[in-house]
């Protein structure tokens, strides 16, 4: 039977004083004190070890049970008890001091769980986005305001209710990104889906996040319209007054009388001028339609060096100086990529040619990218906020839509691109970055 320890310190306590008691005994024995004094004396020295003993053992008990209330408390969550503190040499100060140290660390820790707690809740209510997050047995735990306002119904008619009873349970299982048209009960247009896993207490959860899309695509749809019809407004605007003033004037021209010699001849310059601005509108359907009827990149292995020599070759105004890098080959549509550094070389070498400097073609590679560079050495970009405007150009005969066209192969292809002027030095540098 395994002994507690106070029963093993009050055991040590009597066992150390049995020498003492066993010396005073024979020292009383041999005395020549009377007998019945030997006796008194004798109780008295046991009665007073006994009381000693189990004085200490009292006295050990009492700081663990103080410690014991102390732990007990912090257990339940109550951290204002503090324990007494002596003499800090003490060791059982010692043991006070950390237990109350610890106890302050875990009051702060608390307080600050419970605000950091609170501050989430009042995000998760405020913020426009429903949240619901299920339990594993897809049982509704929690939902926000949105989240009631989706469902048309209060918090206490959702909480506790499974995710098929709610309409959401299709969107707990399957791609854990999606957008999708639906309507629920309180809302009906074009929603983000996304699906989150937590754990909580050891158990893993889910958090279903729904965004409602349709204002941020209508606005995008709107700035789009409004952006090709001031471009349209303003092409169609630079090639119908000269066909209207033209026409104004051969008509007058038929009027007249007499007519003057050279009529002929300035109606055949007039009606050429005319069939000229007339084409170049056709122009501007036509690339429109080219921008829209982009089709999707069809995804085959592509080296990008060789293609970057390939793409050098093709300019023959001057020679591009292509430097070599380490093999690399990503997926990509051959015959688009190849589309859109053509469009990015010829603006780098149309620029180096103004100044009579050079084109560099490279490519680097990192962890999960690789990015191409074309650096030309012309004067730079003047005009930086309509690089991607379509039909905006700075160039003599420029159509406008190189760039447009480059940047949609790219994000086709699930990369990006970028155009600024080099950092130090003159010219400008295009950074096309795909996905590996």
């Amino acid at each position: 039977m395994r002994l507690g320890h106070t029963t093993r310190v009050l055991l040590l306590a009597l066992v150390g004083g049995v020498p003492s008691i066993v010396l005073c005994s024979v020292f009383l024995m041999t005395s020549s004190l009377g007998t019945q004094l030997k006796w008194t004396v004798g109780t008295l020295l046991v009665l007073f070890w006994l009381s000693c003993c189990f004085a200490l053992r009292n006295s050990v008990a009492s700081s663990l049970r103080t410690v014991s209330n102390l732990l007990e408390a912090m257990r339940e969550g109550d951290y204002s008890i503090r324990g007494r503190v002596g003499e800090s040499e003490e060791p059982m100060s010692q043991v006070m001091q950390q237990v109350n140290a610890m106890a302050t660390t875990l009051r702060n820790q608390r307080v600050g769980a419970l605000e950091a707690t609170a501050l989430l809740r009042k995000v998760m209510e405020e913020i426009d986005v429903a949240a619901f997050a299920f339990d594993p047995q897809q049982t509704l735990r929690l939902v926000n305001r949105a989240g009631e306002r989706l469902l048309a119904q209060p918090a206490e008619r959702l909480l506790s209710r499974a995710a098929v009873s709610l309409g959401l349970a299709d969107y707990l299982t399957g791609d854990t990104e999606r957008t999708v048209q639906k309507e629920f009960p309180g809302a009906n247009g074009r929603w983000g889906i996304r699906v989150r896993r937590f754990r909580e207490a050891g158990v893993a959860h889910q958090l279903l996040v729904i965004a409602d899309l349709t204002r941020p695509l209508r606005e995008e749809e709107l700035q789009a319209w409004q952006r090709m019809v001031r471009v349209l407004g303003h092409e169609l605007n630079n090639s119908l007054a000269p066909i209207k003033s033209i026409a104004q004037s051969l008509e007058e021209l038929l009027k007249a009388e007499p007519q003057p010699d050279d009529w002929a001849d300035d109606m055949a310059r007039g009606l050429r001028t005319i069939a000229s601005r007339s084409e170049a509108l056709s122009r501007l359907v036509n690339t429109y339609a080219r921008l829209a009827k982009m089709p999707p990149p069809q995804m085959a292995p592509v080296e990008l060096n060789g293609l970057l020599r390939r793409v050098a070759r093709l300019e023959t105004r001057m020679r591009i100086n292509v430097e070599e890098a380490s093999p690399v080959t990503v997926q990509g549509d051959v015959d688009q990529l190849e589309l859109a550094l053509i469009n990015l070389l010829k603006n780098a070498v149309e620029a180096a040619l103004e100044t009579g400097g050079g084109v560099y073609l490279c490519q680097q590679q990192n962890a999960t990218s690789v990015e191409i560079t074309v650096r030309d050495e012309g004067r730079g970009i003047l005009n930086s906020a309509n690089l991607f405007v379509p039909f905006f150009t700075t160039k003599r005969g420029g159509s406008g839509i190189g760039l447009v066209l480059s940047r949609q192969i790219v994000e086709a292809h699930g990369g990006f691109l970028t155009l600024e002027n080099v950092a130090e030095g003159t010219g400008c540098e295009a950074k096309l970055t795909l996905p590996l």
